[in-house]
């Protein structure tokens, strides 16, 4: 799941970022191209009461970013509430954020 929402004076959007608790055993991280593609940065915290892992970042309004989950340190997927896909040259596809 993604959910946007702006700041009240609009000067920002957060996005938060969850998958079910089931998607991963250790760890969850939202990378992408806002984070240079770093598979060690923006972690997802297990909320193990709501059996999610989430996460939210803030981005500028107006701009578009790729993403996508990186699993378990081996895995990699993308969110079915992304805005759209593009092609990457691994082929496969990066979600696309609109903001």
């Amino acid at each position: 799941m993604v959910e946007k929402k702006a700041s009240p004076k609009g000067k920002t959007v957060r996005v938060t970022f969850e998958l079910p608790a089931e998607v991963a055993q250790d760890t969850v991280a939202v990378v992408g191209d806002f984070n240079e593609w770093d598979t060690a940065s923006d972690f997802m915290k297990l909320d193990s009461k709501k059996g999610v892992w989430k996460k939210s970042i803030s981005f500028k309004p107006g701009n578009v970013h790729e993403f996508r989950y990186f699993i378990d340190g081996a895995e990699w997927r993308n969110d079915e509430a992304a805005d759209r896909y593009v092609s990457n040259p691994y082929f496969c596809e990066n979600g696309v954020l609109e903001l």
